[in-house]
């Protein structure tokens, strides 16, 4: 506990700790801190590094991807494990770390931004972080089951999930956990924003990231059910003889496709929509401007979330649709592009002639607008049906969404931390290690996945362990990148985040920004226990504290 907030909102001197030790409502040490939390910041904190671990499991999977791609031939493992691997790097991927961690970056900021004193439900808070805990066990143990983990890709296409081992039941159960976690903390989002905002700060006064995920947290609400009802309906037809995706029952397995697309499109939005939160709150804080457009920016947002609903179908291109779904999904698809593209605008119209600086957060937010836009723009190919038709389930695809994800959501979960974590640590990061952090993984995953173009071009199908001479010299380049990628990650945790953590650096003043705005900055660095007791008084941007 490193300061104290006095029922004014003000940090207690260390005359006053006696006096004002009730306010800290005895912080519990040790163990049961952590077990036992229902602090928002510990909880964030929790939710942050488990999903840095989940990274590094499914990080290990990539790699071992990609070093059996390194050349021809079957060199480490057979297909079937290699089956596995990609089933499993997708499915850790996108539940264990990328949705985590932005419910961690929720947990930690939405509170403070919004001068609320913790979350709504602060038990649930506590119960939906630990429920990840034996859902990542059971989807990593599953690679010890008779006949190793899932191998039917991370979308879980039936027929083949019909044929898996009983590791297939392991992973719909942990996906289910996984889902009900999904649901509390997006309840708990929605509540918070929409109940326990300080006086004066409407809706449109919000800081943008609790907006997006205010959005994103609707979204979850209404597409986990149907991700639920998909695999609830694959364990049927596994074990109690129905045939929903069965066709020697009269089951299509097509179906499985439409219902998975619905929620797949929506949770790529999920993944996207927070990042998107971060960098409209970076970016206007080093180029020393207000963000462009704030309304067009929610309007753009609502809609994106809106669209999402009805493009589903473009996964599902050369399954035999009709010619009028085609063109229908075909034009929904172009058409989301433009409210991306009025965020993409609004964040450069924001730099322009700005006074900006490029310390590491604004690195990786400008990293972040360049290299998504690219991955934008190989998905508006995507959406041109006769195009797809050939590129469907190529290298073209896994580079297409990788460029959103990786350099999408992860860049701005980085970017994210270099702004937060002297808010959250007390401490200032290693600006040259942030900088060399931000360097190593923008080249070394531009060298990953800008040659997967290519191949996919050239017609190399994605998930297959071999392949012939004709896509050697590609592939060697890729996997030689995404080693260099991922020990930058690896740099990352011990370099930067470990000495951070441990308060190893020169001391955070409370607002290392000089053109941050938002309650986060009226609070000290660190971040007391309990912030905001009292809700606080605005002034009329509601961005500062009054008195």
């Amino acid at each position: 506990m490193s300061a104290v907030l006095d029922p004014h909102g003000h940090a207690a001197g260390h005359g006053d700790h006696a006096h004002d030790e009730h306010h800290d409502h005895h912080a519990p040490t040790g163990w049961r801190r952590w077990v036992f939390a229902t602090n928002h910041k510990d909880i964030g904190t929790l939710y942050l590094l488990f999903s840095f671990t989940m990274l590094m499991v499914g990080g290990v999977l990539a790699l071992l991807i990609r070093a059996e791609l390194f050349q021809p031939g079957l060199q480490l493992v057979n297909p079937e494990l290699f089956n596995q691997f990609t089933t499993m790097h997708g499915l850790i991927m996108v539940f264990g770390a990328i949705m985590p961690a932005f419910v961690g970056f929720a947990n930690w900021m939405i509170p403070l931004q919004v001068g609320a004193s913790d979350m709504a439900f602060a038990r649930m808070n506590n119960f939906s972080f630990w429920l990840l805990i034996p859902a990542a066990l059971m989807l990593v143990g599953s690679f010890f089951m008779p006949g190793g983990a899932p191998a039917a890709g991370w979308t879980l296409y039936a027929p083949l999930t019909l044929q898996m081992g009983p590791s297939m039941d392991a992973g719909i159960f942990a996906m289910h956990i996984m889902g009900a976690s999904s649901i509390m903390g997006s309840i708990n989002i929605i509540v918070t924003i929409l109940n326990m905002r300080a006086p004066g700060m409407t809706l449109m006064k919000m800081p943008m990231f609790c907006w997006t995920w205010l959005i994103t947290a609707y979204l979850l609400i209404a597409v986990m059910p149907v991700l639920a009802g998909a695999i609830t309906m694959t364990l049927t037809d596994r074990h109690f003889g129905t045939s929903f995706f069965n066709p020697a029952g009269g089951g299509d397995p097509v179906m499985y496709q439409h219902i998975f697309w619905f929620f797949g499109h929506p949770e790529v939005y999920i993944m996207i929509l927070p990042a998107f939160g971060i960098i409209s709150q970076v970016v206007p804080a080093f180029a020393r401007k207000k963000l462009f457009g704030y309304a067009s920016m929610v309007y753009a947002t609502s809609s994106i979330a809106i669209l999402s609903f009805i493009v589903w179908a473009h996964h599902m291109f050369t399954t035999g649709m009709p010619l009028t779904g085609q063109l229908f999904f075909m034009y929904a698809t172009m058409l989301i592009a433009v409210p991306t593209a009025v965020k993409i605008f609004n964040w450069i119209a924001t730099m322009w002639q700005g006074s900006m600086t490029f310390e590491t957060p604004m690195l990786f937010a400008v990293g972040f607008i360049f290299v998504f836009t690219m991955g934008g723009f190989t998905g508006l190919i995507l959406a041109v049906a006769p195009i797809d038709t050939q590129l469907q389930d190529t290298y073209y695809v896994v580079a297409h969404f990788h460029y959103v994800l990786v350099a999408g959501s992860l860049f701005a979960m980085f970017s994210g931390f270099y702004y937060w974590a002297p808010k959250w640590t007390g401490v200032m990061y290693n600006e040259t290690r942030g900088k060399v952090h931000f360097w190593w993984s923008l080249i070394s995953f531009n060298v990953t996945f800008f040659p997967m173009h290519f191949l996919g071009l050239a017609g190399m199908p994605r998930r297959y362990a071999d392949y012939p001479m004709q896509f050697a010299d590609f592939n060697a380049v890729a996997s030689v990148g995404a080693f260099f990628f991922g020990f930058a990650q690896l740099y990352f945790f011990l370099f930067i985040v470990l000495p951070t953590m441990r308060g190893k650096g020169e001391k955070a003043a409370q607002k290392p920004w000089e053109a941050a705005e938002g309650l986060e900055w009226e609070v000290p660095s660190p971040a007391p226990f309990h912030t905001f007791e009292n809700p606080p008084k605005l002034d009329a941007t509601a961005t500062k504290v009054i008195g």
